[in-house]
Formats: structure tokens, sequence, C-alpha cells
């Protein structure tokens, strides 16, 4: 008596497995690869064109900025130094001092996001500073960014450097 097997021969039990697995396996290796082909090709520029759309979109941030220090926030570089109870800021070249609760506009900057090249966000962007003080070694803002459409969280962490502390209001 010969005991037949079920399969035919030359076929494994796990063929169909296998086979399964090393199509995953692929997938998944090229979404890796499109992944971080994407983090590689992102970029965001910031210039001083804009189209002249109004700002509807508000986002508010109680702000700390390193007295002496420069800073860059989008493409513009502000210095703040604290002077007699006031402050002040330069901003792109321009200096302003600045007395607590006085504002400063900084000119209007235009962003635009791409990955692999192609623009993905496009908007305008204005930056006001309203002074509230100095701490410290810290003088204190409360910044607000205006945009002709809705920001991402994430291109506004973007914006704002590490060394400023900024806490969303």
């Amino acid at each position: 008596m010969t005991d037949r097997s079920p399969h035919p021969a030359g076929r494994s039990d796990g063929g169909l497995q296998n086979r399964t697995k090393i199509i995953l396996g692929i997938l998944a290796g090229l979404v890796i690869v499109i992944a971080v082909a994407a983090v590689l090709t992102f970029t965001m520029t910031v210039t001083t064109g804009t189209s002249g759309v109004s700002l509807p979109f508000e986002t508010h941030y109680a702000v700390s900025f390193p007295d002496g220090n420069a800073v860059t926030i989008g493409s513009s570089r502000i210095a703040v130094m604290a002077y007699n109870g006031s402050v002040i800021t330069e901003a792109d070249g321009n200096r302003e001092q600045l007395a607590v609760g006085q504002t400063r506009i900084i000119s209007p900057r235009h962003a635009t996001i791409s990955i692999f090249g192609i623009p993905l966000y496009s908007a305008d962007f204005q930056i006001t500073l309203q002074y509230l003080g100095s701490t410290g070694t810290k003088d204190n803002f409360d910044l607000t960014v205006a945009a002709s459409q809705k920001i991402p969280s994430f291109l506004l962490d973007r914006l704002v450097p590490s060394t400023v502390k900024a806490t969303p209001v």
C-alpha cells in the first residue's frame, strides 16, 4: 500500500504562503522607499513675494525670544533686546522700539511646501508681534500668524525655531 500525498509532486505545503510573504515584503519595501524619498524631497520655501490675498486664518502663540539673540521665523531674521522697560526689535534689518502693549507687523511672506518637486501647499502669511514684557533673559510676545489658508500645525512648528519657546494660545 502506498501513501499518496494530497499535493502534487514538487510542490510544498507553504508555496502559496511563501509567495504571499514575498509579495508583501516587496510592497512593504516599496512603501518604505517611497516614504524615505518623500521625506528627503520635502521642501518648504518662504519668500517675500505675496499674491495680495486676504489673510483670514489666524493662529496665536505666546512666545519667549532669547534676549539679544537673533532667531529666524519663516524667512525673517528677528532679534530682540530689552532696554529701559521696552524692547528693541530688529526684523529683516529694520529696527523698532516697542513699549509694553505695542505691536509690530513683519512684512508678509509666501510659503510653499513641496514633495517630489510637486507643490502641495501654498499660502501667504504675515506675523504680528505684541510686546508683553521681559522676564529674566527672555522677552515675551503674543505672536499672531495670519494666513490666506489654514496652516497645518507641522508647518507652524517648522516656522518657529526650537530656540523660541512657543505655546499655542
